[in-house]
């Protein structure tokens, strides 16, 4: 054990972060070395070191000049003897100490910790209470419970003063923590979280709104709102309530009202009159409280069946709105035909609560399996209520997949059919997009809202004229593609002969010896954010693993980070890059279209030196089936290449670029293939789309 029994401690993964190194290489150090630090703690399966050990290690070893600060103060948060939400909460604190009064931080650097530790509770409750008032989530850590964390604020302050200020260096530590426990919290990314805030709070709106999330976890929908006047949030788990009030804190000059609790059980704000509600409710919950809140006064468009959860939450929502206030709430699909949420939907329709109800694509919110639904719904005033509702279908936009979201394409399709519903009570018919219906025709003994059955379909990929212009783009690509086929005669027949007498290809030299004496550069992807508050259109593509499987240009889209987070992997004209795990013998030259893409998980970059490698030559090459098969290693579920085993023949630089010139030929070749399977494809579809929907005589 060592000295300190609360001492932070780190996993293989965190000490391949530390080292910028992969975790194979932590593993390997492990075997290697009998002086690598034993561990002290964790499972046999997922063991945990210390961090003092392994920075030492790692130093001696050359490995390590110094342990990045930003890691520091994370491996302090992680090792905490109260465990990482305490120690967030105790480092948010003092964040917002030195955010919001900064001149109260100094005098406190200058003392040893213990008093540091005495000074601090009466100047962060002053703070805390100012920012988040008396009945604040976040209680004021006494003396002794900061005495284990001053180190830590003091490490966070420093932070702070050089990654962008204290929200900055609150979101980096926030999102590591959720990051290592993804499976206690369900989160509302960034692009339908700006969606659900421009449908409640239209950008450019008169005055400043009052807007309130019932189970905010971290705050994400609140902090999309632009220019809030007042904020009002609830969570029932404690930890969360806290972490997420002092991320709003310190995010917004706002008010910020944030409590615990459970809002459908013990409703915090029951008499606030908001101007907008955003929510992401907990869906399919059968302990929600059926029973002991039967004769709520919430339930005015109906008592919610036990397996209705998401309709209790849709009518709290609409209890606390001011009459003609909206609530933009994150829906299961199934919430929208469920027998047993027939009556509450019908009412919610025939009074004029809900709005519009918007099919986003799978992949938007977890669970990333199903394409959610956004309901817009607003409490009724004094006005008539509306005799239509708005459908809208965004599914087409993610057809790709998750990582290839275009959530600038969804975010306008949505608002370009609500703005004109919101302004005048229908908006012009979308085929396959949107239409407004009349509720009446909606009332049926189903009441079914989901969008894809009520709406028109898309036009048969545009008729029967653009019908022909794929039909000609395919014949002049089937023309080119022959053009492009390798000919009978430059192909090598097998042919039995003697064995040679001398050796029948020159040496080989594999990946690693090459890194080794700098010919090229390894890289593995996957790290790496962009700034959370620049727009989705500004942060750099990813290429991912499927785009380089199926030969197409980046789709990814980097996660959101802190300013001053990890740097990612950016591709450069000439980079060769390769899957790792069963996919195949690929390997893909990066070109000028997409140079600049960040590198995605599951994928390595070498990166040729063009005075010593081709990257034709070693991109062929490493494409070769036999090359593949030596260097890969199975699992049960994959088989996974280890990138330095592949080996390449030592050839002059000439002789290399003989060889790749004939790889890009064959690269050209399969282009013109896979773009042929593509036109061919939607030819066939559309001309089953046509003839099954009559736009085509048969």
């Amino acid at each position: 054990m060592p000295e300190n029994a609360n001492a932070a401690e780190v996993t293989a993964a965190e000490i391949a972060r530390l080292a910028g190194v992969g975790r194979a290489a932590v593993s390997n150090w492990r075997r290697r070395h009998a002086d690598f630090p034993k561990p002290v703690g964790g499972s046999e399966t997922s063991p945990s070191f210390a961090l003092a050990d392994v920075e030492r290690w790692l130093r001696a070893q050359g490995k390590l000049a110094e342990v990045p600060l930003r890691e520091r103060v994370w491996q302090q948060v992680s090792g905490h003897p109260e465990g990482a939400a305490t120690a967030l909460v105790h480092a948010g604190c003092a964040l917002l100490l030195v955010h919001e009064r900064p001149a109260l931080w100094p005098a406190g650097t200058r003392v040893p910790d213990d008093h540091l530790a005495g000074l601090l509770p009466p100047v962060l409750d002053g703070v805390l209470t100012a920012r988040l008032g008396s009945r604040r989530p976040v209680a004021t850590p006494t003396a002794e419970a900061l005495a284990p964390s001053v180190p830590l604020l003091r490490a966070a302050v420093e932070l702070a003063a050089g990654s962008g200020g204290a929200p900055a260096a609150f979101a980096f530590l926030l999102a590591r923590h959720l990051d290592a426990n993804p499976r206690q919290f369900t989160l509302t990314p960034p692009g339908p979280a700006a969606l659900m805030a421009a449908l409640a709070v239209p950008p450019g709106r008169a005055g400043r709104p009052t807007v309130l999330d019932p189970a905010c976890g971290t705050g994400a929908l609140l902090r999309a709102v632009e220019a809030p006047a007042a904020l009002y949030a609830q969570e029932a788990d404690p930890d969360l309530a806290a972490l997420g009030a002092l991320h709003l804190a310190l995010h917004t000059g706002a008010e910020v009202h944030a409590r615990a609790g459970d809002a459908l059980r013990a409703d915090a704000h029951p008499h606030l009159a908001a101007d907008a509600v955003l929510c992401h409710p907990p869906f399919n919950e059968r302990n929600w409280g059926h029973e002991e809140l039967a004769y709520d006064p919430r339930w005015e468009y109906g008592f919610p069946a036990r397996t209705e959860s998401e309709l209790a939450w849709v009518q709290h929502a609409l209890a606390r709105l001011r009459p003609g206030g909206t609530a933009v709430l994150l829906m299961p699909p199934a919430a929208a035909s469920r027998r047993s949420g027939r009556r509450i939907r019908a009412d919610l329709l025939r009074r004029g609560a809900l709005r519009a109800v918007v099919a986003l694509p799978a992949g938007a919110a977890p669970p990333y399996g199903i394409p959610l639904h956004l309901w817009v719904l607003r409490r009724p005033g004094a006005a008539a209520p509306s005799p239509e509702l708005l459908l809208v279908d965004t599914s087409a936009h993610g057809a790709a997949g998750r990582d290839r979201l275009d959530w600038q394409a969804v975010h306008t399709a949505v608002l370009d059919a609500w703005t004109p519903f919101d302004r005048h009570g229908t908006a012009p018919e979308r085929p396959g997009t949107s239409r407004s219906l009349p509720v009446i025709d909606l009332l049926d003994d189903d009441v079914d809202l989901a969008p894809a059955r009520h709406l028109p379909p898309p036009a048969a990929s545009g008729g029967a004229a653009e019908l022909a212009t794929v039909a000609d783009r395919l014949a002049a690509q089937l023309r080119r593609t022959a053009e492009l086929t390798p000919p009978p005669g430059r192909i090598t027949r097998a042919v039995p002969a003697p064995a040679p007498a001398g050796p029948a290809r020159p040496p080989g030299v594999t990946v690693g010896e090459l890194a080794r004496t700098g010919a090229l550069r390894l890289h593995a992807g996957g790290a790496g954010t962009a700034p959370g508050h620049g727009p989705a259109a500004s942060r750099p593509r990813v290429l991912t693993e499927q785009d380089v499987l199926a030969g197409r240009g980046p789709g990814g889209a980097l996660p959101e980070g802190p300013a001053g987070g990890e740097e990612p992997v950016l591709l450069r004209t000439g980079d060769v890059v390769v899957p790792v795990l069963g996919g195949g013998p690929v390997a893909r030259v990066v070109d000028e279209a997409t140079a600049g893409a960040a590198l995605g998980r599951g994928l390595h970059l070498l990166r040729p030196d063009p005075a010593a490698l081709d990257p034709w030559f070693l991109a062929g090459f490493l494409r070769g089936t036999a090359n593949q098969r030596q260097a890969s290693s199975y699992a049960s579920t994959a088989t996974r290449l280890d990138v330095r085993r592949l080996q390449l023949p030592r050839l002059p630089l000439a002789e290399q670029r003989r060889y790749g010139e004939r790889f890009r030929a064959l690269d050209d070749f399969e282009q013109a293939l896979r773009q042929v399977g593509r036109l061919g494809e939607r030819l066939v579809r559309g001309m089953y789309d046509g003839l099954t929907d009559g736009t085509l005589e048969a």
